[in-house]
């Protein structure tokens, strides 16, 4: 454990952080799934209206700094693209 002050207040913002980011990836997890599993059931409203709210978490990640702007970036344009692959049917 650390002795310093300065190290101290690092690790309580460190730990802060980590719960922030584990609360936060976990929430893109389940947007994620929901989009998927609209996605494989062919519901193309309720994938479109997921998808939203899916795009919408993965940006206010961005924001935290939890995920880099490529990565989210990525997850979005590849359900995007399974989203409007249902919608086209």
């Amino acid at each position: 454990m650390a002795n310093h002050s300065s190290a101290l207040k690092r690790h309580r913002q460190s730990e802060k952080r980590r719960l922030r980011n584990t609360s936060v990836k976990s929430a893109i997890k389940t947007t994620t799934r929901n989009v998927r599993e609209a996605v494989s059931g062919g519901d193309a409203d309720k994938a479109s209206a997921t998808l939203k709210i899916a795009i919408s978490s993965l940006d206010g990640a961005v924001s935290k700094g939890v995920l880099h702007r490529n990565n989210a970036a990525r997850k979005i344009s590849r359900l995007t693209t399974a989203v409007n692959a249902v919608a086209s049917k």
